[in-house]
């Protein structure tokens, strides 16, 4: 017997032996149906969906069913690829050839958008990405391109108010300046709110250096007695527990532009110093 039948076996008896428990259970499962997004190497995701057995059942076959049309009729992809092209083109309706306005921001220097340089990008929801990689996904999309700006240290510090759509400009500034992750030390949540370091009740400003993005479990865990937090210098969060322990969230990640490369006499001078501390 393998794992499969045994499973399904375990599965009949339990039904057989109380079948209103296992119908009280899949009714109250159902309301834990979601869908999933994580990150798969060689910039490729993972997409997963929990869904009723009837939904997730039919999703299934209705892919599978295109993949069996589309390999009779000569179709050179492998059956994988023909259902995970069908599944993006029916969710986001290119099928019915209306482009699809899907906001999916890409974070990058100018010097990687425009010049070539390798700087990686950043994908809010993914991660890191190469910046080639990028400049290609980029020249297949409807682009809209947002200027953010930084400090000197190369830190986000503002982003144009500019786009087709009319969210709240700051809350949005805070969300991609944190890469869609919620700032809490060891939490890798998407970003559900966007909450005062320091409360506003406590006079804190509603600035970009004392927002932070959060996931709803941190934002409302932060609300309870005993938790404070204060923002740091280098846009840094420090959180104190109600048991007295610090955890220091990092800043964001850098936009410093790469420097430029050494001159034929910068490289001279660089090896001349290196002959010497080695002679040293």
């Amino acid at each position: 017997m393998g794992l499969r039948q045994l499973e399904n076996a375990a599965k009949k008896l339990a039904i057989t032996l109380d079948q209103e428990s296992v119908v009280n259970r899949a009714a109250n499962a159902a309301k834990d149906r979601r869908v999933s997004l994580r990150p798969a190497p060689d910039t490729m995701t993972w997409l997963g969906a929990l869904l009723p057995v009837k939904d997730g059942v039919a999703v299934f076959a209705a892919l599978d069913q295109a993949a069996n049309a589309a390999r009779a009729a000569g179709d050179e992809r492998s059956r994988g690829q023909v259902m995970a092209d069908t599944l993006v083109a029916r969710v986001t309706g290119r099928e019915a050839g209306v482009k699809p306005r899907i906001e999916v921001k890409i974070v990058m220097t100018a010097d990687a958008l425009a010049n070539d340089a390798d700087q990686p990008a950043m994908v809010e929801g993914y991660g890191p990405v190469p910046a080639a990689w990028a400049r290609d996904a980029l020249s297949d999309a409807e682009v809209f391109v947002r200027r953010l700006f930084t400090d000197p240290a190369g830190q986000l510090v503002a982003m144009e108010s500019r786009s087709r759509k009319a969210p709240d400009g700051l809350a949005e500034f805070v969300a991609t300046r944190d890469g869609g992750i919620c700032r809490t030390v060891g939490c890798d949540a998407p970003i559900r709110n966007i909450d005062h370091v320091e409360r506003f009740a406590d006079v804190g400003t509603t600035g970009a250096e004392n927002l932070q993005g959060l996931c709803e479990r941190c934002n409302q865990a932060k609300e309870a007695i005993g938790w404070r937090a204060r923002p740091g210098p280098d846009g840094s969060i420090v959180t104190i527990t109600p048991s007295g322990h610090v955890y220091t969230s990092p800043p964001p990640d850098t936009w410093r532009p790469d420097p430029p490369p050494l001159s034929p006499r910068e490289f001279a001078l660089r090896d001349l110093l290196l002959d010497h501390r080695l002679a040293a």
